[in-house]
């Protein structure tokens, strides 16, 4: 044992010390997590979701392919279903096209405009795209459709997060 005598005072001073180090540990220990937790997981964007579309039956006609996934949010997990308009190109390369509007968010359709024929359509403001995706000047849509990346697997089209075109 030591000499020193430890006071009443001192005594006091570190058991509320102590206490209030622990308690203030309780607090803040949630906070970090919450905070650094994201930067923890792993990122799932760059995962490529099946679609049941074989990619020896795409043409140079857009076709609208489905598919689904799982998504986490929070303790809530759900299925979203998305839809692509994909095609081969002159070239044989695979297009794959997001259905939303850059104006407003609406779907666009293939070919739906009688006016307008071989081209996206959007029926909420009457925003157009050509067949690539590219928006027609002097319609509503100030960008052009988004793209999926794309990979074959087994026959089978994958898609992967659409992304906004840098080229156009």
């Amino acid at each position: 044992m030591s000499k020193d005598r430890v006071s009443r005072r001192q005594f006091l001073s570190y058991t509320l010390t102590g206490v209030g180090g622990f308690m203030a540990a309780g607090i803040l220990m949630p906070m970090v997590r919450f905070a650094v937790d994201p930067v923890l997981k792993a990122e799932a964007a760059g995962e490529f979701v099946a679609t049941k579309q074989k990619v020896a039956d795409l043409t140079n006609e857009p076709v609208r392919v489905d598919f689904t996934y799982k998504q986490k949010d929070a303790w809530y997990e759900s299925d979203v279903t998305e839809s692509a308009w994909v095609y081969k190109d002159d070239a044989g390369k695979i297009v794959a096209l997001s259905p939303v509007c850059k104006h407003l968010g609406c779907t666009v359709n293939w070919n739906s405009d009688k006016e307008h024929p071989e081209q996206f359509f959007c029926p909420c403001h009457y925003g157009r795209y050509t067949k690539d995706g590219t928006n027609v000047p002097g319609t509503p849509p100030l960008a052009p459709l988004d793209v999926y990346p794309f990979k074959e697997k087994d026959g089978y089209l994958y898609l992967g997060k659409a992304k906004p075109r840098k080229e156009a």
